[in-house]
């Protein structure tokens, strides 16, 4: 009789895996609470899997370790039930004044822009 047992990971690269100090991790982390910062960007500049990168993250804002950006800071959305024909926002001490049936997309594109100016 023969009995075949299978590799840990078989099929798999034969690399050994990697070891991340926390100061190196710490760095990565920092870098993704720039503003303006591309996670996926800096994963791949380090040779990691973003989803690993955002792990990490994620791990050290619940441990109280870094924080994020402050909730104000946050772009988000909410329903708007328009009352007039112009929806008024202020975004960073900008005022952005749209018309009320204006496009969802054409909307993101604006406030992308304000927020990068």
């Amino acid at each position: 009789m023969l009995e075949a047992v299978p590799h840990r990971l078989e099929g798999g690269p034969d690399r050994p895996r990697r070891r991340w100090s926390v100061e190196a991790k710490m760095a990565l982390i920092e870098e993704t609470l720039k503003p303006g910062a591309n996670v996926s960007a800096i994963a791949r500049q380090a040779g990691i899997s973003p989803a690993q990168l955002f792990g990490w993250r994620r791990k050290a804002m619940q441990a109280g370790v870094v924080q994020g950006e402050p909730h104000e800071q946050r772009l988000g959305f909410v329903e708007v039930t328009p009352t007039s024909s112009m929806i008024e926002m202020v975004v960073a001490d900008v005022v952005v004044r749209v018309p009320a049936d204006v496009n969802q997309n054409h909307l993101v594109n604006i406030l992308r822009a304000v927020r990068q100016a």
